[in-house]
């Protein structure tokens, strides 16, 4: 990988990155994004990784807003940049050891949104049907933990307790995958926009609203995703009174 010259650093230690060129600015996008973790999270305030080293590049974001990363990263930073560093701003989380998701699975009602809300697509499984996690890819980001309505969704820890270090920084091969499973899915998620798009288009002429609401869409990982959450809930309940119905002694039932 190309590594920024001596005068792109000290340009952006003294400048906080406004008169960096576009050239030199993309060489430092890449290398800042090398250093972090790839756990596309979010907790840093930003859409993943990239879009993070971008605002750092760009003087629009600190160096230690990544709890993955936690002081290894804030310090891989602020030498890069040649910047003093910072203790973590914990208003962004706290650095934990890594954990993996698992999904009970006699619980899950195959309602998708875990699957939409995964960055690295690590979620495997179809409507209705049970999911799973692939846990070789799984980034810890606990982003499929709020959208379950069931919570089915637990994370476990990768490593012994004890063993912190390596838990909370991943391989730089994992890091990779990561970060090549991210842009995969952004990239099927644009076409799959493009798609519904064209297919919209031919129905009805495509307004810049419309267009827009598809693009919106794409970014949740499916369109309608408030009805699909609503209607998740809904068999959810159902779900749970049958299971309670089912475990209710006979007398319990007046029977």
């Amino acid at each position: 990988m190309q590594t920024p010259s001596r005068d792109t650093i000290a340009n952006y230690a003294s400048t906080s990155g406004s008169s960096i060129g576009t050239d030199d600015r993309t060489i430092l996008i890449a290398c800042i994004d090398e250093i972090l973790p790839q756990t596309q999270c979010r907790q840093c305030g930003y859409d993943g990784c990239k879009p993070y080293a971008t605002a750092i590049a760009q003087g629009q974001a600190q160096i230690n807003q990544c709890p993955p990363g936690g002081d290894a990263g804030i310090r891989a930073l602020a030498d890069l940049l040649h910047l003093p560093a910072l203790p973590l701003d914990t208003a962004h989380g706290v650095t934990k050891p890594k954990a993996l998701a698992v999904i009970d699975e006699q619980r899950c009602i195959g309602c998708t949104l875990c699957i939409q809300a995964c960055p690295v697509d690590a979620i495997l499984g179809a409507s209705k049907q049970m999911h799973t996690v692939i846990s070789q890819e799984c980034t810890g980001c606990e982003l499929c933990l709020a959208p379950c309505p069931v919570d089915c969704i637990i994370m476990l820890p990768e490593t012994s307790p004890g063993d912190t270090h390596q838990a909370m920084v991943p391989s730089k091969a994992a890091a990779n995958l990561a970060r090549t499973r991210h842009q995969n899915r952004q990239a099927r998620l644009a076409r799959e926009t493009q798609q519904r798009t064209q297919a919209y288009a031919r129905k009805k002429p495509v307004t810049a609203s419309s267009a827009e609401n598809l693009a919106k869409d794409s970014i949740h990982g499916a369109p309608n995703a408030e009805a699909v959450k609503k209607a998740a809930i809904a068999a959810a309940m159902a779900r749970v009174k049958a299971l309670k119905l089912a475990n209710t002694k006979p007398a319990d039932r007046g029977e």
